[in-house]
């Protein structure tokens, strides 16, 4: 045997001399977090014009594409500091593999881009396109813009669903990207896909009703927000009974959220603060007619952000050496 080409495996893993085997910082839920949220803006507004037939009335919906763009860039931004090889980042794009979920997201990731940005342009107004034409003279880029312009506004039904699919991919890869790792029982969940596809649209929606909305648009949102809350509910219900009936790895996961070391952030930061509360708050909006300004919203995002957080640090606390 080639003494070069020795590979020694063992399976040492002592907490007292390995204190933290984390591999994943605060970068990672931040751009699960901003890719949910980016997806959201994105499907929303969409989905409201394809029902209506009618382009969004207030400025906060008819801007809320290139939003989408803006947040997802923030997001990719804290991924990029996640990378250990920054300069390979390119390396992503050289190839797809179709069994791999990172490869899938990578792509997606892509494609929101040239959706948002046609969108945006096909929303604005006829003064707003009269003020983009002449900023883009100034450069030489009339023709760029008038091509642009020509092109969102014929294929503006076609874009719309674009979005959708392009946003729905993009929230179920968050989740996706997690599940797909079977070493991590707290992940290994065919749930947390619809799980962060829910939570995307309803942080969307909060993040849509801190802005100025036509009077219709905010109650429609409001609607849509309640439905998301519930349906994120049930998933985590679910999530947390398929733990519960599971093997013993799956019982343990069970027992971080509910009464282990994460179960405090898990029920008051998540359950509580982020959905039981402003589903209470939308339920008498909408029943009372009464809007309760930005307290709402942003407990949404408050619950949005914790909840990848909390499944972030738990998950990696979640491995298979807990057990003999």
């Amino acid at each position: 045997m080639n003494d070069a080409m020795l590979e020694i495996v063992h399976g040492r893993a002592n907490a007292q001399i390995d204190p933290s085997l984390q591999v994943w910082g605060w970068e990672i839920p931040v751009y699960l977090f901003l890719g949910g949220l980016a997806a959201g803006v994105l499907i929303l507004p969409a989905l409201l014009e394809l029902l209506s037939g009618k382009k969004p009335k207030s400025m906060a919906l008819r801007l809320a594409p290139w939003l989408s763009a803006v947040l997802l860039s923030l997001g990719m931004g804290a991924l990029f500091l996640d990378l250990s090889y920054k300069l390979h980042v390119y390396r992503f794009y050289l190839a797809f593999e179709a069994t791999s979920p990172m490869s899938w997201g990578s792509w997606i990731l892509l494609l929101v881009y040239p959706v948002a940005l046609l969108l945006g342009l096909g929303g604005l107004t006829d003064d707003e396109r009269q003020r983009l034409g002449a900023f883009a003279g100034k450069y030489r880029l009339a023709s760029l813009v008038t091509w642009a312009l020509g092109h969102a506004d014929a294929l503006r039904r076609p874009l719309l669903w674009a979005a959708v699919i392009v946003g729905a991919g993009l929230g179920i890869y968050t989740g996706i990207l997690l599940g797909a790792m079977a070493a991590r029982p707290q992940w290994n969940s065919a749930i947390l896909g619809p799980l962060f596809l829910t939570s995307g649209l309803s942080t969307g929606a909060a993040l849509l009703l801190l802005l100025r909305l036509d009077e219709h648009e905010r109650h429609v949102v409001v609607r849509w927000d309640v439905g998301a809350i519930l349906a994120e509910l049930v998933l985590i219900a679910v999530l947390l009974v398929g733990f519960a009936t599971g093997d013993r790895t799956s019982q343990h996961a069970f027992w971080h959220l509910t009464s282990g070391p994460w179960a405090a952030p898990f029920w008051s930061l998540v359950v509580v603060t982020g959905l039981g509360v402003p589903l209470a708050l939308e339920a008498i909006e909408i029943r009372r007619r009464l809007p309760l300004a930005m307290l709402t919203p942003i407990l949404v995002l408050i619950g949005g952000l914790s909840l990848r957080f909390v499944l972030m640090i738990s998950g990696q606390a979640s491995s298979f050496r807990e057990f003999p």
